[in-house]
C-alpha cells in the first residue's frame, strides 16, 4: 500500500491535544516516520514532557520537534500556532485537530461545562480548519487534515449530550471540508474523520491506572489512522476489543433508521425497542 504523500519523511505534522493520548501517540509515530512534528496543547509542562518523548523517536532528535502551548478555543492562539509552525518548518503537510475535553452535560444541566466542551471540541476544530486550510492550499502540494470525532457524535447515546453535540458538529464540519477540498484545483488536500472506539487515555481513564480489556491503546488507533489515510478513507472508524466494525455498522444503521422508520428518538435505548434492536444486531 502506498504511503499518503503527506506522511513522507521531512514533511510537517501539526497536532493539537498532543501532550497525551491519541495526540501523543500520533506525534511519536509521525516522528518515527521521519516527519517534523509541531505539538500543541494547553499545559506547557505536559507539552514539554511530550516533546521530549516525541524527540526520542525522531531521527533528527529535538530539532524536528516544536512545542507550542495553545488554547485551541481561542482563534488568536490557533493563528499563533500556525505562524510558529510555518516560521519554524516552512509548511504544514498534516493538520490533526485532536484536542478534546469532557464531560459536558445533559440537555438541561451543566451549562458551564457545555460551553467548555463546545469551545474546545467543536470550536477548536473550526478554528484549526479556518486558520490552517488557506495556508495549506497555498502550498499547492499534497496535504491532509484529520479531525478527531467520536462514535458518540454519530449514534448519540444518552448521557453526555454536550459531548455528543460537539462531536456531531465535528463530523458535519469534516464532511463539508472534504467536499469543499475536492472542488479545489488539483484536489491536493484530503480530509479524514478519525472515529476512535473505546480507547484508554487520560480523558477516558476516570482515575484507573490499568487499561480495561475491551479498550484499544492510542497506538492502535494511530496505526489504523495511518492505514486509513494510505487507503484514502474518509471515515476511519476504529473497532476495539469488544466492538467489531460489523457491530458499529449495525448501530449506525439503526440510528439512521430512527428517522426513516419514524421511531422514537434514540430508540436503541428505548425499552419498547430493546428486543427489536438486539435482533437487528444479529442479522
Amino acid at each position: 500500500m502506498a504511503l499518503h504523500h503527506a506522511l513522507n519523511p521531512d514533511r510537517v505534522a501539526v497536532i493539537t491535544g498532543a501532550a497525551s493520548g491519541i495526540g501523543l501517540a500520533a506525534g511519536k509515530r509521525f516522528a518515527a516516520m521521519g516527519l517534523k512534528v509541531c505539538l500543541a496543547d494547553l499545559s506547557p509542562d505536559a507539552l514539554e514532557r511530550a516533546a521530549e518523548e516525541v524527540a526520542s523517536m525522531a531521527p533528527a532528535g529535538r530539532s524536528a520537534v516544536l512545542a507550542v502551548p495553545t488554547d485551541v478555543s481561542r482563534l488568536e492562539a490557533v493563528q499563533a500556532l500556525r505562524d510558529k509552525a510555518y516560521a519554524t518548518f516552512g509548511e504544514v503537510a498534516v493538520l490533526m485537530n485532536n484536542a478534546g475535553t469532557s464531560p459536558g452535560g445533559g440537555p438541561y444541566e451543566h451549562i458551564d461545562r457545555w460551553r467548555k466542551v463546545l469551545e474546545v471540541n467543536l470550536w477548536g476544530v473550526i478554528n484549526g480548519v479556518q486558520i490552517f486550510t488557506p495556508s495549506m492550499l497555498a502550498q499547492r502540494n499534497e496535504c491532509a487534515i484529520v479531525n478527531t470525532g467520536s462514535k458518540q457524535g454519530i449514534t448519540c447515546p444518552p448521557g453526555d449530550t454536550a459531548y455528543n453535540v460537539s462531536k456531531a458538529g465535528v463530523k458535519v464540519l469534516t464532511e463539508a471540508l472534504a467536499h469543499s477540498l475536492r472542488s479545489e484545483e488539483g484536489d491536493r488536500i484530503s480530509a479524514h474523520l478519525l472515529v476512535p472506539g473505546s480507547t484508554f487515555t487520560g480523558m477516558t481513564s476516570r482515575g484507573r491506572n490499568e487499561k480495561p480489556p475491551g479498550a484499544w491503546t492510542p497506538e492502535q488507533v494511530v496505526d489504523m489512522l495511518i492505514e486509513g489515510m494510505n487507503r484514502s478513507d474518509f471515515y476511519i472508524i476504529c473497532p476495539d476489543n469488544d466492538v467489531t466494525r460489523a457491530i458499529d455498522n449495525r448501530r449506525i444503521l439503526w440510528a439512521a433508521q430512527d428517522i426513516t422508520e419514524n421511531r422514537p428518538a434514540l430508540s436503541r435505548w428505548h425499552p419498547d425497542y430493546k428486543v427489536a434492536f438486539e435482533a437487528f444486531l444479529e442479522v
